[in-house]
C-alpha cells in the first residue's frame, strides 16, 4: 500500500461531505481477492481499511452500496471481457461471495456488475440521484480496472469521486500508482483512510 507521502498531487481540493456521500465497496469478492495472500500485504491493509470505512459510514448514516459480478456469465454476457480476462468467475459462493468481515448489512444494496465500471448497466447513478448525493467514496479492487473506470464515469456524470488509496488494491504497485495518478490528475481526488477519518470527524463536529 502507498504511504501518504507517496500519493500523487490532487488537482482538486474537494472536501468529503457525509450528507452528500455514498460509499461504494467495489468487487470485494473471494474470486477477485485470490491474488492477495491472507495475512500479507496488501490484503491485510485492504481488508482492515475497507472494514473501517464500512463501519464508519454506517455510524454516520452514509449509504453503502456494493458491487458484485454474478459469475458463470455466458460468453455473450461477458462480451469482450473474454478476450482480456477469459471466462471469469463461477457463481459458486466460494467465488462470488464477499468476506464476512466486510459483508453487506441487511438493507445494503448489492448491484450486479456486468462490466468494469460500476455505472455500466446498473442503477447506481439513479440511486445516487434519488438519495440526492453527488459524492462517491470508492474502495475495493482492482485499482487500475474497475475502480479507475468507475471514478472516470463518476466524473462524466458530475459525481465527485474519492478513491481511497490504501483501501484499494491491485496486482502490482505500478498498476496501483498508475490508477491513483490518473484519478488525481484527471477525474477525482485520491485520499488515504486517515484523511477520510479526519474529514469525517471534522464534519461531525460542525454545527448544523
Amino acid at each position: 500500500m502507498p504511504t501518504e507521502s507517496e500519493l500523487p498531487g490532487n488537482l482538486v481540493d474537494w472536501a468529503i461531505e457525509p450528507d452528500k456521500t455514498v460509499l461504494l465497496v467495489h468487487d470485494m469478492q473471494h474470486y477477485f481477492l485470490q491474488p492477495f495472500a491472507d495475512g500479507c500485504e496488501p490484503r491485510s491493509a485492504l481488508m482492515r481499511n475497507v472494514r473501517w470505512l464500512r463501519e464508519r459510514c454506517e455510524q454516520l448514516d452514509i449509504p453503502i452500496i456494493y458491487t458484485a459480478q454474478p459469475g458463470s456469465m455466458t460468453s455473450e454476457e461477458r462480451g469482450l471481457l473474454v478476450d482480456f480476462w477469459g471466462p471469469g468467475m463461477s457463481a459458486r459462493p466460494e467465488d462470488r461471495g464477499i468476506p464476512a468481515e466486510i459483508a453487506p448489512a441487511l438493507g445494503d444494496p448489492v448491484l450486479t456488475k456486468w462490466r468494469a465500471s460500476a455505472f455500466h448497466h446498473t442503477n447506481l447513478l439513479e440511486r445516487m440521484h434519488y438519495l440526492e448525493r453527488d459524492q462517491l467514496l470508492i474502495c475495493g479492487v482492482y485499482a487500475h480496472v474497475g475502480v479507475l473506470l468507475t471514478a472516470a464515469d463518476a466524473f462524466a456524470n458530475n459525481v465527485r469521486a474519492f478513491v481511497v488509496a490504501d483501501a484499494v488494491a491491485d496486482f502490482t504497485p505500478e498498476y496501483h500508482r498508475m490508477a491513483t495518478e490518473y484519478v488525481a490528475t484527471r477525474c477525482g481526488r485520491v485520499v488515504m483512510t486517515s484523511q477520510v477519518a479526519a474529514e469525517l470527524a471534522v464534519s461531525e463536529t460542525r454545527v448544523p
